[in-house]
Parts: C-alpha cells; structure tokens; sequence
C-alpha cells in the first residue's frame, strides 16, 4: 500500500487517532512538521548543518510547496540555528501541510459548526490503511534489526519521539525503547536533537507559567 513520500506528510497521518476518528493536532505539532520538513531538505542536500546553524546548498526546488517555502524563507535569511527555523511560522506550515494532502486526497477536512463565530476542523484520514502502514514501518524501525533501518525511518522515529505524538508513541512506550529511539536520533541529523530542545522549553515554560499562577 502506498504512503505518502514526505516526511512532514507521514508525521501528520500519524496523528491521527482512530477512536476519535481525526487527526489530533495540539501545541507541539507544528514545532514537529517544521523540523519534519527540514529534515526533507537535509536529506535532499538543499541544506547542511554550518556550526550548528542552517545552510542552504542547493536552492534547486523540489516541486512540493511545503519544503519549496520553507528553503525559500532560510535562503532569503542570514545562517540561523536550527531551532530558529523549528520555531518559525509553524501553523503556517500545518495549514499547508494539511491542504497539500486535501489536494492529493489523503485527508478530508470537515468544517464543523459553519455558522458560529469560532469554526472548528476536524481532519479525517480516507484510508485508516495507511497510518496502520506508516505505523508498521515506525515499529519495524523501532524493534527490527537495526542494520535494516535507513535514514528516513530513523528521522520518522526520531521526529515522533522528539514531538511526543501520543498515538503512536506515547510516554510509556517512549521509555520502553529509549535507548533505540537515542541511537535512531543519531543516525538522523541534527533536527531530532533541535525539535527535542524546543519541546523541552515549551514543558518548562508550562510548568513556570503554572507554578507562577499558583
């Protein structure tokens, strides 16, 4: 069964929660497909790792508007660290995302309450299939002979862990396979580790922020 080939769009199906019926998005997410799709970039040779900040190498597209955006928005910059870009514009990256894979009918967006003020999506997955697929490559990459894993499935791992996506990975399971899930993260670049950093700061900026109401 096919999948789909970006990284950004593999991390988003993977939200989603097949009780609730809908891709579950919260705080994290879009910190999580804007370091998925710098990822792409790492891997196609758009961009390198200069010193622990972004480089761009290539300014070739890619023909997909997502990542084509984003090694836009870092050419046009002075070299940045990579939480820079992680943090960056990220809702604007969920929105495309989501509408590229409107467009290629991997999803179906429904508006929900059309005629309040406050209008709600919910984003449904046409073929449950394929998250069972995406999920199967995540637990091979995660139990499976590590010599048989290749880079796109480390990052996928790496990413949902650092991103902490619930449905897949949640925290007890992120603590079973710690160990494999750090030597995945090594094999992936340097945009795992960054996500990780920037997840990190927004937990203790909530416990600051709760402990200061308190």
């Amino acid at each position: 069964m096919d999948v789909p080939g970006s990284l950004p769009a593999q991390l988003y199906l993977l939200g989603y929660d097949s009780r609730k019926e809908r891709v579950v998005t919260n705080h994290r997410f879009p910190y999580l497909l804007r370091a998925a799709a710098l990822t792409e970039l790492l891997f196609s040779g758009r961009i390198a790792d200069d010193g622990g900040k972004v480089r761009v190498v290539n300014d070739e597209g890619l023909a997909d508007p997502v990542l084509d955006g984003l090694l836009h928005q870092i050419a046009q910059s002075r070299p940045r660290p990579w939480k820079h870009w992680i943090g960056k514009d990220g809702r604007a990256t969920v929105r495309a995302v989501r509408d590229e894979m409107e467009t290629d009918r991997w999803i179906r967006v429904e508006l929900r309450q059309p005629f309040l003020i406050f209008n709600r999506t919910h984003v449904r997955v046409r073929d449950p299939r394929v998250v069972k697929r995406l999920s199967a490559l995540l637990g091979g990459a995660l139990t499976g002979p590590m010599s048989r894993v290749g880079e796109r499935e480390a990052a996928l791992v790496a990413l949902a862990a650092a991103g902490e996506i619930g449905t897949v990975l949640p925290r007890a399971k992120r603590r079973a396979y710690k160990q494999r899930i750090a030597d995945l993260t090594e094999r992936s670049g340097p945009t795992a580790p960054a996500l990780r950093k920037v997840i990190q700061q927004l937990h203790a900026a909530s416990a600051a922020a709760s402990s200061g109401g308190g």
